[in-house]
């Protein structure tokens, strides 16, 4: 999402960051660099004016000119700002009622039906929830349809009364089926409306006044930029929603949104969402996001994914056969099953300092392990179990059975054996890894 603006940060930073003496006039420069990157970005004028303006204060209160490194402490400065913007801390989600009742508001087409489902299975995988969703759009019957296929496809029940044209009755006895089955989360998927459609704008308020919700989420398509900021603002005076939740961060958006909604709302952003698979939904963190602008990574939301994935027992049991020199393919595969599950990866390689602006123009398809997992397949037990078997006989059944080229199964074998030799070199060194992988 952050790409353009990145790269424009990056280069504002650049003449500061050179053997060059630092001057008013270099940071002046760069301020007015940063500036128009913001706005570029979608964000509006008087709050990129006023967000540099308020660096340039902090950068001469720390004395950027004389430090040693002014170029870096600059950056923090940029971080810093960036981070508060957005909202400074991360805001949890509030599930401690039983039940915990999150009505799910916005525009048509934001993304609100898809998002509940996400917001389901993130409740049931991770908070270890019961959740209920409910269809109370009685206007598109494409809306329950949706829901429904997509609650079965997370193993998640789901209340709907198609008969039913009042929204508020079905939001009642929604709330009162949870209750006699024990569900401890009701998400009620409203419809979509127009900020300035009266009639609409009163049924959602009288859904929320009918069944009293901990958590009025708004769902953004941050795709429209600045204009879904100020669509939030029009809902946030009639709703006074808790949170927002930006989807499509996926799509070729230049992030103003994500930027200003919480300045401007004064409501914390709690979800971002990408892609339409159910895994793709992620807590918000202001300050990993600064991080990630700046072209920094995110190697904290890539431990905890790989976290949630990894079994220690399993690593353990892991780690003792790469110190022994005896990772083979059937571990190599688990591995790499194990990766998957972890999101997207581009994604998950942005995450790591340095190759996010790398990656920028590089199409990495999910499917990139697909050719890997068809040459390991093609192999018996017992060369999985151990490499050192395969010689050109091999290799040859193994590229026949896979659909590859003799060439292309070598210049796996060849990987694969200098990653062993890696692992092996890390070992001596003490190790250094992500937890649990």
């Amino acid at each position: 999402m952050f790409n353009n603006l990145t790269e424009k940060l990056e280069g504002a930073f650049k003449q500061l960051k050179g053997q060059g003496q630092i001057t008013e006039i270099n940071v002046a420069t760069t301020l007015k660099e940063i500036r128009r990157a913001l706005v570029d970005a979608d964000v509006s004028f008087p709050i990129a004016k006023e967000f540099t303006a308020t660096v340039k204060e902090k950068a001469l209160g720390q004395k950027v000119l004389t430090a040693v490194q002014p170029g870096q402490l600059m950056v923090k400065i940029v971080q810093d700002e960036l981070a508060k913007l957005m909202g400074g801390e991360k805001e949890e989600l509030d599930i401690s009622a039983n039940p915990t009742i999150v009505l799910i508001a916005g525009l048509q087409g934001s993304g609100k039906t898809t998002f509940s489902a996400k917001l389901a299975n993130y409740l049931k995988t991770k908070k270890k929830k019961k959740p209920l969703l409910v269809g109370v759009d009685i206007y598109r019957p494409a809306a329950m349809d949706q829901l429904t296929v997509l609650g079965e496809q997370i193993g998640v029940p789901v209340h709907i009364e198609r008969d039913n044209k009042s929204a508020v009755s079905i939001a009642e006895n929604a709330v009162a089926f949870a209750k006699e089955n024990k569900h401890d989360v009701i998400i009620l998927d409203t419809a979509g409306r127009l900020a300035v459609d009266e009639a609409m704008m009163k049924e959602v308020g009288d859904v929320k006044s009918a069944v009293s919700p901990q958590e009025i989420l708004f769902v953004v398509d941050s795709m429209t930029g600045q204009d879904a900021v100020n669509t939030a603002k029009a809902f946030n005076d009639r709703l006074n929603f808790s949170g927002v939740v930006l989807t499509k961060l996926d799509g070729d958006t230049r992030g103003g949104a994500a930027l200003t909604i919480k300045y401007t709302v004064e409501k914390p952003i709690k979800f971002v969402s990408r892609g339409e698979k159910m895994d793709t939904l992620d807590e918000f963190y202001p300050d990993r996001m600064a991080q990630r602008i700046l072209g920094m990574g995110d190697i904290t939301s890539l431990v905890e994914k790989a976290q949630e994935q990894f079994d220690e027992k399993q690593a353990k049991k892991l780690e003792k056969k790469i110190r022994q020199n005896k990772f083979d393919f059937e571990d190599f595969k688990t591995q790499l099953a194990q990766i998957k599950k972890m999101g997207n990866m581009k994604d998950l390689l942005g995450m790591i300092p340095g190759l996010g602006s790398q990656l920028k123009d590089i199409d990495i398809s999910d499917d990139a392990f697909v050719g890997i997992e068809a040459m390991i397949n093609s192999m018996t037990p017992h060369e999985r179990n151990n490499p050192d078997l395969i010689d050109g006989k091999r290799r040859k059944r193994i590229a026949l059975g896979s659909g590859k080229k003799v060439e292309e199964v070598n210049a796996f074998m060849k990987q694969f054996e200098q990653m062993r030799q890696m692992m092996k070199k890390m070992n001596k060194m003490g190790g250094m890894r992500i937890p649990g992988m």
